[in-house]
């Protein structure tokens, strides 16, 4: 279960880093993937996007420094507390009348995934 756990960790590290890079080369093309229309055309709309990519990119390295120097327990917790990232992402795509099958197939399945190895860090059975 640890394996499985910490590969969750380094998963969901990995690819919102990722993500968050995305929105710092090409913001309209990361946001096309997000699952709502694209905000409307300014000359600081990108700028606006990119803030994004750095809160993301942080995001991930947040996981990174606590697979490293934290504990499994911690590890869970902050697992457990980013899971709301995408569970927030999801009902805002929701109630925003956004890509139903975005928010619940990249948002909901990163937000489940994430419990899912957070809870074995949590109580210890990983």
């Amino acid at each position: 279960m640890y394996w499985f756990s910490t590969g969750v960790a380094l998963l969901a590290a990995l690819g919102i880093i990722a993500i968050g890079l995305m929105y710092l080369t090409d913001p309209r093309a990361a946001t096309r993937s997000f699952g709502l229309p694209l905000p409307e055309a300014g000359a600081n709309v990108a700028w606006w996007l990119r803030l994004k990519g750095v809160r993301d990119i942080v995001s991930g390295l947040v996981v990174l420094a606590v697979m490293a120097w934290g504990g499994s327990r911690v590890l869970g917790i902050v697992l457990m507390v980013e899971a709301l990232i995408p569970a927030g992402d999801l009902s805002l795509i929701l109630a925003a009348r956004g890509s139903a099958a975005r928010a619940l197939g990249i948002h909901g399945a990163t937000a489940v995934l994430m419990i899912a190895g957070a809870i074995p860090l949590i109580i210890g059975a990983a």
